[in-house]
Order: structure tokens, then sequence, then C-alpha cells
């Protein structure tokens, strides 16, 4: 059997239908092991297609990948409990986010998952003792210029990115969600107060959270780079903790538009929907890789580049930032 798709819908049809990988030719596993790497989803395609028929050398890859991404869990929850004992005398919530929420939660969206940095939200109240906290116990800047730190100050989400001085791993400290330039602003104190505890005093979104923080990670704060793994985030999710709440729950942070896209194009992708209107530029985003999980459709992604930034802020703000970095650069 062929290699009849020809994009990274190949890498979505397998997540969602393992068996759809029998009797894939060298060229077609070439290209679902390409792009899987590129949309770092390697370790989760591991896992979902472990004990199927395949040829040896694809085998010998995604024992590898279950490996490194056994690896990263352990790091990522050692990173995880460094991040407690630093903020055990701060008196607030720490709730993790993206990737280490679901490996620390043992939820099906952390099996084989792809973390890199620790994200972390606390309350805005509290941003400054868990900045001290942090630099106290071993973190230091990653952007020491001063106009990026006065921006990410300002107008972002949270503080400028902070890294381990021994461990070399990355920390982003959250207030909210979205850049505070950006034109919806969740209610963060609401995912904070709704947030779940974890056994070791640490704490993860309630599930619709998770749910709403992803759909607005993918959909008003980014250029969509990462989609496809932000999609299989939602649609684990969705698998596990269903839906119920969730309409009322995005409409009280301003997100229902980017939810019901979430939806909408995780059941383009991993079901049996059909992409209609402005949905079928989105699946091009996300989809557009090609046989060696290179970049493709670059007007496309340019497209939403722009948008991305069209979101973060207003026009006039935007013109006077990327001026700065142009002539900064």
């Amino acid at each position: 059997m062929g290699r009849a798709v020809t994009d990274a819908r190949l890498l979505a049809g397998a997540l969602s239908d393992p068996g759809s990988v029998v009797g894939l030719d060298a060229d077609g596993w070439t290209a679902l092991l390409a792009v899987a790497r590129a949309e770092q989803l390697i370790g989760t395609l591991a896992l979902r297609l472990d004990g199927l028929p395949m040829p040896d050398a694809a085998k010998a890859i995604l024992v590898d990948a279950r490996a490194a991404a056994e690896q990263g869990r352990r790091a990522a929850l050692w990173e995880a409990e460094m991040a407690r004992r630093a903020l055990a005398a701060v008196d607030c919530p720490v709730v993790l986010l993206k990737g280490t929420a679901f490996v620390a939660a043992g939820l099906s969206a952390g099996q084989g998952r792809s973390i890199g940095d620790l994200d972390i939200l606390v309350p805005h109240a509290s941003i400054d003792a868990v900045e001290a906290a942090l630099l106290a116990a071993g973190w230091e800047w990653v952007k020491p210029d001063p106009y990026d730190d006065a921006y990410y100050r300002r107008w972002m989400h949270e503080l400028p990115p902070l890294i381990h001085r021994e461990r070399d791993r990355m920390i982003d400290v959250h207030h909210t969600i979205l850049p505070l330039t950006a034109r919806i602003t969740p209610d963060a104190a609401a995912l904070i107060a709704g947030s779940v505890a974890l056994g070791n005093g640490l704490r993860t979104l309630s599930p619709n959270g998770m749910l709403i923080h992803a759909a607005a990670h993918l959909l008003a704060d980014g250029d969509l780079a990462g989609g496809l793994r932000n999609l299989w985030d939602i649609r684990c999710l969705i698998d596990e903790f269903g839906t119920d709440g969730l309409k009322v729950e995005a409409s009280r942070h301003g997100l229902s538009r980017a939810v019901a896209r979430s939806l909408r194009l995780v059941d383009i992708l991993f079901g049996d929907g059909t992409p209609a209107g402005i949905d079928r530029l989105y699946i091009r985003r996300i989809t557009a890789r090609d046989g060696w999980g290179r970049p493709t459709r670059p007007a496309t992604r340019l497209a939403f580049y722009v948008r991305s930034h069209w979101l973060r802020m207003p026009p006039t703000m935007l013109a006077r930032h990327l001026w700065t970095k142009w002539r900064k650069a």
C-alpha cells in the first residue's frame, strides 16, 4: 500500500486509527516518522503503534522514541518538584500547565508527550514573591535585554522566561493565559479557583480549564505552530473527561469561538468531520508538512504568523513593537 496522504494528515490518521499504518510502504513510513518527529508527536505515536507489525527500522526508531518520552516524563516531574520546593514558602497556589500537568495528573494526554519548558500559573498578586523565590533557588533570566524585560512585565501574560543555572531547564511563570494586550481577557482568578489539587501540593487546571487553555494557546495566541500536538491534547482530554459544562465556562473566559473551532478541528483531523469555510485554512496550516517533515505552504504560514501578532496587539502597539525589534536587530 502506498502513501496517499502527502501532508501531516498522515500522522493524524495514524494517531486516531493506529491500524491505518499496516501496509505502509517505505516512503509512507519515512513520511510518518519524519512528520511525527517534526510535530513533536513521535513519542505519542510510538505508544499508539506499540505491538503493531512494522518494519524493523521503524520499530527501532519508535522504541527509542518511547524511551526518550519516558525520560522526558521523569525530567518534567522532577522539574515540577524542584519548583514546588522553591515556592513552598510562598503562600499561593501553583498550577501546572500543559504537558507537565498532563503527566503529573496521569492523564492520557501525557502518554508519550514531548515536554519542553515547565509552565506554571500563579495569582498575579503573588508574581513578585514567586519571582524572588525562583531567583533565590537558582533560576536566572534568559532575556536580560531591558526592552524585552519591560515588554514582558508590562504587556505579557507571564514573566520573562527563566532558566536554572545548574539543570539548564526553563520555567515560564504565567499569571494569566493570554497576553494582557490581547482582545480576549480570560478570568485567570477563576481558572486558579477551579484548579484541582495533586497529592504533592501542586495543582492542575480543571478538565474544562485544560481544554480552554489548550484552545486559547492554539487559536488565540499563536501562529498554530505545534497545532497538531495541541489538537491531540484536546482530543485526549475530550475522550477522558467529555465536554460537560465546557460551553458555559468557555463563554465566561471570552473563548467560546476558540473552543468551538478547536472541537471542530479535532473532529476534522481525528474523526469524521468535513472542513468547511475558514476551517479549511486552519487545517491547511496545521497539516503543512511534506514527506520529509519539512514545513510547506509558506504563504499560509506567513498569514497565520501575521494573524498571531494581530491578535496579540492593537495595530499601533504592534507597529511600535516591530519597529523597536527591527532596530535592535
